[in-house]
């Protein structure tokens, strides 16, 4: 057995700190996992711990692994709480009209109208707050507006709207950490109080970025102008919503989300064009090493591309792995790497610990990690497919694209799945089409319309890149069009998404066949949604929507206020769209009522609608507690107010009853007062 543990080890030598990163996240888990905020003392005092366990794994060899590991939960841990305590608290937003006044930090096309987001607002003449404020603005404004600017509007506000369902969706995390305070729509034009000052460095990239959308907009009206600022901007607002599900249903939802593939494009080709033009400068050739300034010329190429599309998180993260590849290229090693994705890793999260509970982060890294291990497994095959017979390279790519559309769509999509509620079951003949199309027609155009646009050539390069995009856009369509594109999932517990990632670690770090380990854990991520029984009931936040799982069908009443989004929610929560209206069960004008697993359901439709015989009675009305003593559960607007979005589980036995505040717990993300005025979720 001694033995085996060796050879084990031996085998296994310096993937350690591959796993370290792992247990950094893990440690990021089990702090926003907790249900209470822990004392402040905690994040100080696990420090501590793992500063104290890093010291004794370098004393005790013997110890050093089960240490190291956890040192880095303990510091994930800790990091999330500091991360938490750094950021400012919400700030109580009024339920009517305010003026607010700020400076414009970011304008966004929409499809219908422009999106500003003002920092330091200042409500009705009062202190600034910490936060800022997304506002949409009339159609009809015709103020000209820049980064920079001091503006004042009236406009009605709310805070982020709570998820819509227990385990759904948390906004309210996702712009505490952004620093958003809330949003809103302008009741009035907007006034320009003063003009921005010149000078400061992200101003002057803000008012760039609007500044070429613009153009970019005037080139190419309609969808390939929004695309085209896209990718060339980052500004993807302004694209309607039923392209980008199109591009979601094909599996091409990546291209219209700047990241690693844009960059590494943009990267790629100013490293081509620049080793290309000094091997043609004979001296250069001769005397200079241009691998090395080409790659230095591509790494400014990337970092120019970082902030002309917002510096945002995962263009950040994708140049940090670009900036990892280009100095392997110059030190001659290997450009992409394990190693070099766990640094990365491990950077990103310790920067932003609450990057790891959003889709992006677990999306791309995950697809990362598998075309790094997937292609360490199929090189030796490749290599042999071409030794000694270069006709075969065409091939070669084009087997190159299919394992990459594979391996990174296979990966991701779990994870998609956990956060969207569907798969997407054809990304890889998508993929093949749409991705040669952006890597050899649409970026490059791109790139020749940013240099051409001081002179104002910029038309001659965006018409051919609108061709482009129509093609793009043209293959989306149609294969989101083709059958069974798209598979709906139902909700997935939040134990599946760590299992599939703890197997996918195992089969992509490990060596040897104990890697096969892995497909355990995955296996039972990916069965999770099948092996847990689902609600019968959902009731929104703010009991707009209440709706009734029974025989396959969804039975759907929704209230006045309910957004287009929140009517979504039953699709999400059982991954089916089967809908219809509670009429059909032989509703009378007061009252519906249904049997379920043995139990009474009724829905209160007016006062004299109540049965306090019934199992359970939802409301879209307050009840007021009409019963005695004796009253069944009600879930109401009230009840909702307290506890959230709520599901039901109706079993003969009893009612399993889930409230979204049991699941969030009292966190400094989670507003307890539900808005007054649902409003559609922001991206």
């Amino acid at each position: 057995m001694r033995n085996k543990i060796l050879d084990f080890m031996a085998e296994q030598q310096g993937r350690l700190a591959l796993f370290l990163p792992l247990f950094l996240g893990a440690g990021i888990i089990a702090y926003f996992a907790r249900g209470s905020e822990p004392a402040p003392s905690v994040a100080w005092a696990l420090a501590v711990a793992s500063v104290a366990a890093i010291a004794g794994a370098w004393r005790w060899p013997l110890a050093r692994a089960p240490l190291l590991c956890a040192a880095c939960a303990a510091t994930g841990f800790a990091l999330a709480g500091l991360e938490t305590a750094r950021a400012p608290p919400w700030a109580p937003l009024p339920r009517n009209a305010a003026e607010v006044e700020g400076i414009v930090a970011a304008v966004e096309a929409l499809p219908a109208g422009r999106r500003v987001t003002i920092a330091t607002p200042s409500l009705d003449g009062g202190p600034p707050l910490a936060r800022a404020l997304r506002l949409r603005l009339r159609t009809t404004d015709p103020a000209t507006l820049s980064p920079g600017d001091t503006v004042r509007v009236r406009s009605l506000l709310q805070p982020p709207a709570a998820p819509d369902y227990p385990g759904g969706r948390d906004t309210q995390r996702e712009a505490f950490f952004a620093g958003i305070a809330g949003y809103g729509f302008a009741i009035g034009p907007v006034q320009l109080v003063q003009q921005a000052a010149p000078g400061l460095w992200a101003r002057f990239w803000a008012g760039l970025r609007q500044h070429i959308a613009q153009r970019i907009f005037v080139a190419l009206p309609g969808v390939p102008g929004a695309v085209a600022a896209t990718l060339l901007t980052g500004i993807n607002t302004a694209i309607p919503a039923e392209d980008r599900t199109a591009y979601a249903d094909s599996g091409l939802a990546h291209l219209l989300a700047v990241a690693g593939l844009h960059v590494g494009i943009v990267m790629g080709l100013v490293f081509f064009a620049a080793r290309l033009e000094l091997a043609l400068w004979e001296y250069a050739a001769l005397a200079w090493p241009t691998r090395q300034i080409a790659a230095l010329a591509a790494l400014g190429a990337g970092f120019v591309y970082l902030e002309l599309t917002g510096a945002h998180l995962p263009i950040l993260r994708s140049f940090g792995m670009a900036a990892l590849a280009t100095l392997g290229v110059i030190t001659g090693r290997r450009a992409f790497s394990l190693r070099g994705l766990a640094i990365a890793a491990a950077v990103l999260l310790a920067a932003a610990p609450d990057t790891l509970m959003g889709v992006s982060f677990q999306m791309s890294f995950s697809a990362v990690l598998c075309l790094i291990a997937g292609y360490d497994c199929a090189r030796p095959l490749l290599s042999r497919l071409v030794e000694g017979r270069p006709w075969r390279q065409p091939a070669l790519y084009g087997l190159g694209l299919v394992l990459s559309s594979f391996l990174a769509g296979t990966a991701s999509a779990p994870f998609a799945a956990y956060h969207f509620g569907r798969a997407t079951l054809y990304y890889v003949p998508a993929n093949m089409l749409a991705v040669p199309i952006t890597a050899f027609w649409v970026m490059p155009w791109g790139l020749a319309a940013l240099i051409l646009m001081p002179m104002g050539l910029d038309g001659l390069a965006l018409i051919p890149m609108g061709w482009g995009i129509r093609g793009l856009d043209a293959i989306a369509h149609n294969v989101a069009a083709w059958p069974a594109a798209t598979l709906a999932v139902p909700q997935m517990p939040p134990s599946a998404p760590l299992l599939i990632a703890a197997g996918l670690a195992l089969l992509c770090l490990l060596r040897g066949r104990v890697r096969l380990a892995g497909l355990l854990p995955l296996g039972a991520g990916l069965l999770a949604p099948a092996l847990i029984a689902p609600p019968d009931l959902l009731v929104g936040p703010g009991a707009t929507l209440i709706a009734l799982r029974l025989g396959g069908k969804i039975f759907l009443q929704t209230e006045a206020g309910a957004t287009a989004y929140q009517d979504q929610a039953p699709t999400r929560l059982w991954g089916t769209g089967d809908f219809s209206g509670f009429g059909v069960l032989g509703c009378t004008p007061s009252s519906c009522r249904s049997s379920v697993h043995g139990q009474t359901v009724v829905l209160v439709r007016a006062a004299e609608g109540v049965d306090c015989g019934a199992t359970i009675m939802l409301s879209g009305t307050w009840l007021h507690d009409p019963c005695s003593a004796t009253t069944p559960p009600i879930i109401d607007p009230a009840f909702v107010q307290r506890e959230g979005a709520t599901t039901v589980r109706l079993a003969p036995d009893g009612l399993v009853i889930l409230t979204d505040h049991a699941i969030r717990g009292a966190r400094p993300w989670v507003i307890l007062e539900h808005p007054q005025l649902p409003m559609a979720k922001t991206e």
